[in-house]
């Protein structure tokens, strides 16, 4: 193993042609020997390239509708071969195998065709065989030959070669190798996993994860630890995906607290009307409708403005000015919406520090998905929390029924409680969240402590009287006693929407009869740890 390696002949085979006439005439300017396949050859010929076909090389033509073109000894002999072994350079003189220096390689789009619906048969067809074989090959023999896997490193290679005379060092080698052993990671990663899904299979025996690098971050959830952030190509909408327009970098507490809102907010469709949700260290404190925007944010910061203060909004509808210029009156970090209007985008320009987030839309709230959590020495694995509930769904089991306008506090309520850390309770009063209680162990606790919240709105507000008064609650699990269902009855609250599944649910029922609430079950529970 050397440091300098020359780069005198290249292999160039891609699927994603970005930048490769520029970046192939680059290395022909260099004098780099370009040998090539099929569409690669075509396209490195047409720009008037002087290229070599690899079937030239190995004396076989692609066969089998292409699937096999570069399993041949001549190319792994070239890209395997040790210069600095006797044995392997005489076995490169007798069969007359050339050395490869340079490996350029991207794979079939597997994911992209998975991700746009087709077939099976076209799903195996797109499977990559010959690409992660050299790929490999190449980055095992990094102490002398190169391997791109990806054109966002076709300039950082140019670089290095001018820097070094036409050669790479190690240590640049070995960082396109590990980039080049993660692709073909990913690339099975995305294989295994489409394949266990076209079996029906939620548990296959062994399961891998494979994200790619959007940022190194600052530090994690506290300055003593280090982390970064990835995406999992799945595409959805949120976070990952949207555009930053202006402010510092994103930091993990932003990410997971603008996750938590959009996630939240996407709950409420557009056509539906304004919808607006303030998250706070992952749990809401505060989500409204509104006629307009604006009116959903203001209600929203209604529910708890001390919370609010430094923390996560987002919006259901594009921003425009008017709710911007609300906004910019207390100190917030991120705001996050399925657009935004020239207006609004002006008036944050001058709130430096302020991030701005736009998505192309909002997340799919009933779409399937999966989520991880470390364990020690291990992870759980799960189906995202899709769970929806309609007027269908509920079952009224007091004697009270709820009135049309109570249940539809109620369906907003239980939206909320989706997204709020159990035990969670969460009051809401004509479209707005008016105490949220979270994260507690008893849910008497949670159910007091939104009652608190509640109180402390109508002081800041100067009202006449706590909003929990005639408002509906939820609960994101049962009441396994009565004595969290009294406790919303002292608050105020005439209807409850709750999982029920309890042992005592008759006498939860009995004590909501007596206290003269209207109760429905979901039959759904909403656990969030």
């Amino acid at each position: 193993m050397t440091d300098l390696a020359p780069l005198s002949r290249a292999l160039i085979s891609v699927s994603d042609k970005t930048g490769l006439i520029e970046f192939a005439t680059a290395l022909a300017a260099r004098g780099v020997d370009l040998l090539s396949t099929g569409g690669t050859a075509k396209a490195l010929r047409e720009a008037g390239l002087a290229v070599r076909d690899v079937s030239e090389v190995t004396k076989f033509p692609e066969m089998m509708d292409g699937r096999v073109k570069t399993l041949h000894p001549m190319v792994h002999g070239g890209l395997l071969a040790l210069r600095d072994n006797p044995d392997h350079q005489a076995a490169m003189a007798e069969h007359n195998i050339a050395p490869i220096d340079l490996l350029v390689v991207n794979l079939y789009p597997f994911e992209a065709t998975v991700a746009k619906g087709a077939s099976y048969e076209d799903c195996v067809e797109n499977i990559d065989i010959g690409g992660p074989a050299m790929i490999r090959a190449a980055a095992k023999n990094h102490g002398f030959v190169s391997v791109v896997t990806d054109p966002e490193d076709y300039t950082a290679l140019l670089a290095e070669l001018d820097a070094q005379g036409g050669q790479t060092t190690l240590r640049f080698r070995q960082t396109l190798a590990q980039t080049a052993y993660a692709r073909t990671a990913a690339y099975d990663a995305a294989v295994s996993t489409w394949m266990a899904d076209a079996l029906g299979d939620p548990a296959p025996r062994r399961h891998a994860v494979a994200g790619r690098l959007v940022q190194s971050l600052r530090y994690g959830e506290n300055p003593h630890q280090a982390a970064a952030f990835y995406t999992d190509g799945t595409g959805r909408a949120g976070v990952a995906t949207a555009k930053q327009h202006q402010g510092k970098e994103l930091s993990y507490n932003n990410i997971n607290d603008t996750d938590a809102a959009f996630e939240l907010v996407s709950e409420f469709l557009p056509d539906g009307g304004p919808a607006c949700a303030i998250i706070k260290h992952a749990n809401p404190c505060g989500v409204a409708r509104g006629a307009s925007l604006t009116e959903a944010y203001l209600r929203a910061f209604d529910c708890d403005r001390t919370s609010a203060f430094g923390g996560i909004i987002a919006f259901n509808q594009p921003l425009d000015g008017a709710t911007a210029e609300e906004i910019t009156k207390i100190f917030t970090e991120v705001v996050i919406a399925p657009g935004a209007d020239e207006e609004a985008r002006a008036i944050f320009a001058a709130k430096k520090n302020l991030r701005l987030l736009t998505t192309d839309a909002l997340a799919d709230p009933k779409a399937a998905a999966m989520t991880i959590r470390q364990v020690s020495g291990g992870y759980l694995v799960q189906d995202k929390d899709n769970g929806q509930i309609d007027l269908s769904n509920l079952k009224v089991v007091t004697k009270l029924k709820p009135s049309d306008a109570q249940l539809t506090d109620l369906l907003f309520a239980w939206k909320v409680a989706k997204h709020v850390k159990s035990n969670a309770i969460v009051y809401v009063n004509d479209g707005a969240t008016v105490g949220i209680g979270a994260g507690q162990m008893s849910r008497v606790d949670s159910s007091r402590i939104a009652a608190r919240k509640a109180q402390d709105m109508a002081d800041i507000l100067g009202l006449a009287q706590s909003p929990a008064i005639g408002s509906v609650l939820a609960s994101d699990a049962f009441f396994p006693f009565p004595d969290g269902l009294l406790s919303a009855a002292e608050a105020g609250a005439t209807a409850v929407i709750q999982p029920g599944g309890s042992m005592r649910d008759d006498e939860v029922i009995a004590a909501a009869d007596e206290a003269g609430l209207a109760m429905v079950f979901t039959g759904m529970r909403h656990f969030r740890h």
